[in-house]
């Protein structure tokens, strides 16, 4: 038999979660087997897979197998822990109408360091609840939180709270890039560390059209709350878990660091507004691997601010990876802004499915967000699209903000550089095959003054749907609607062009190779 090869990427007191080496994108084409002491454990056909219900401090010979080839047995621990804190024992009750909030808050405070919060099977209504640092909580399979739709119990996060001596400030709410009330997330944490929200369970935001997604562009006492909200924490694994219907952003870590989101699934209705999968908003290494997207907006979107916080706080979103992922009917597969004031830095993206999303990679920046909006160092690598509309986008002229069609905005004349004026560096596309392409291949705008450094394409092929939808490629002011089988480059120093190839719709291809050099003019 051929040789599989496994990494254990994750391991708690009570699951482990493995990574297949080699085995394509996302998933695999027949299904595979994981064995625990030479028991089956878990029948899956995805390349990242958890094992649950295990016992702390044990040792494990884990194994996977396909019908023609198998892994080496190798020998895992799994994590100590102290003790475990059941949330019926605290009075939650899990019979889908007592308010149970207050019940898990216990569990949750009182639980010691090394010990883990224990949500059995059952529905639990809940408002708001507040993390602690070093704390595991598990949900286990069958077990849900029901979130309350009525505004008057959630807490609101100030926006900015000024000092006493009126030098800095605290900044606690925040809505699209802005120090802004918002309501707490169904699950907040606020400086804390150390956390891990495990499990087979399902967080629930209830939201509708009824509710939270009614009137979304209008504030009502504060801003919508998000699922998870994690405000200036470090060291945090969200694992397992399903997140859907939330009121706005499902996963909504902000300015924190040393993050990890692995085997989730993030799920709410493909017309419910503003309901991004998950917003890095000014974080710093941060792991995405082995999720599963399929909602209303951006499926992940990288923020860092508007001119606000990004001018004061100077924190960019760095060191991401993204890998393993699967991403469906959103507007974006992958978003870069337009909230990105503080930078966009080390941003890899690979081994992912992009399914019927309207864009694969979409960069949103404009004029005004000014010289610290610096996005760099940007790699796509090994990546399946299918029914993407546009598969690459980058828009120096998004149309966002009271002023987003104002001249100063819109205009492709060149304008002075100065302290408003964003940048575009190094971005590059490897191993990407899209097919079934509808209203452009690639469309790339950049500013005239201030052009992007570089877009590279190596082995990169587009096929276009038989009958394409015509569509905007790029949400700015004169951009055509088209099914045009090409690639629109514009304000680019450099387009570097190997092995790509274009497919028209009537089957004609067009080969592009070679360098392409846009000189300023």
């Amino acid at each position: 038999m051929k040789k599989l090869e496994f990494d254990i990427i994750l391991k708690t007191a009570r699951s482990l979660v493995l990574e297949l080496k080699d085995c394509g994108c996302y998933s695999t084409e027949e299904e595979h087997v994981v064995y625990v002491n030479g028991k089956e454990a878990e029948r899956s056909n995805k390349n990242v897979v958890s094992v649950f219900d295990l016992k702390p401090a044990t040792a494990y010979k884990v194994q996977v197998k396909f019908a023609d080839k198998e892994s080496e047995v190798v020998t895992v621990c799994t994590e100590n822990e102290f003790v475990t804190l059941d949330v019926k024992e605290f009075g939650a009750k899990g019979d889908n109408e007592t308010d149970d909030t207050l019940f898990i808050q216990c569990a949750i405070n009182a639980c010691p360091k090394g010990g883990r919060v224990y949500i059995p099977a059952g529905n639990y209504r809940i408002t708001t609840l507040f993390l602690k640092s070093n704390l595991v909580l598990e949900l286990a399979k069958g077990a849900t939180l029901y979130a309350t739709t009525d505004r008057s119990k959630f807490p609101i996060l100030p926006g900015v709270i000024t000092s006493y001596d009126e030098q800095d400030e605290y900044n606690l709410g925040t809505w699209e890039g802005n120090p802004i009330d918002c309501f707490a997330g169904i699950i907040t944490g606020i400086n804390v560390e150390n956390v891990i929200i495990t499990g087979q369970g399902v967080i629930d935001g209830c939201s509708s059209y009824e509710t939270w997604w009614a009137d979304p562009k209008t504030r009502k006492i504060a801003w919508r709350p998000r699922l998870v909200f994690l405000n200036h924490c470090n060291n945090v694994i969200l694992h397992g878990v399903q997140f859907q219907n939330s009121p706005s952003w499902n996963l909504h870590p902000y300015f924190s660091d040393n993050l990890r989101f692995i085997d989730l699934k993030v799920l709410n209705p493909k017309d419910s507004p503003n309901t991004d999968g998950l917003d890095p908003e000014s974080c710093k290494n941060v792991e995405i691997i082995g999720v599963y997207f399929s909602l209303g907006d951006d499926c992940i979107a990288i923020k860092s601010g508007k001119i606000y916080m990004g001018a004061k706080h100077k924190k960019p979103s760095e060191n991401l990876m993204i890998r393993q992922c699967c991403m469906r009917d959103g507007h974006g597969s992958i978003t870069i802004g337009s909230e990105m004031a503080g930078g966009v830095k080390n941003l890899v993206v690979k081994d992912c499915k992009f399914l019927h999303t309207d864009r694969g990679l979409r960069i949103k920046t404009r004029r005004g967000r000014g010289k610290d909006a610096i996005i760099d160092g940007v790699l796509f690598e090994n990546i399946e699209m299918d029914h993407v509309m546009t598969p690459v986008v980058i828009n120096a002229f998004y149309f966002c903000d009271p002023d987003g069609h104002s001249q100063y905005v819109q205009s492709k004349e060149y304008f002075p550089v100065d302290d408003r004026t964003p940048f575009l560096g190094e971005l590059n596309f490897r191993n990407i095959k899209a097919t079934n392409c509808h209203a452009a291949a690639a469309y790339m705008f950049g500013l005239p003054e201030q052009k992007i450094k570089k877009v590279g394409f190596e082995n990169v092929s587009f096929t276009y749907a038989e009958n394409p939808k015509a569509g905007v490629p790029a949400m700015m002011d004169g951009a055509d609607k088209t099914t045009k089988s090409g690639m629109l480059a514009k304000n680019l120093e450099v387009l570097e062009l190997k092995n790509v190839t274009i497919t028209g719709q009537d089957g004609e291809v067009i080969t592009l190779d070679g360098v392409d050099k846009f000189t300023r003019e």
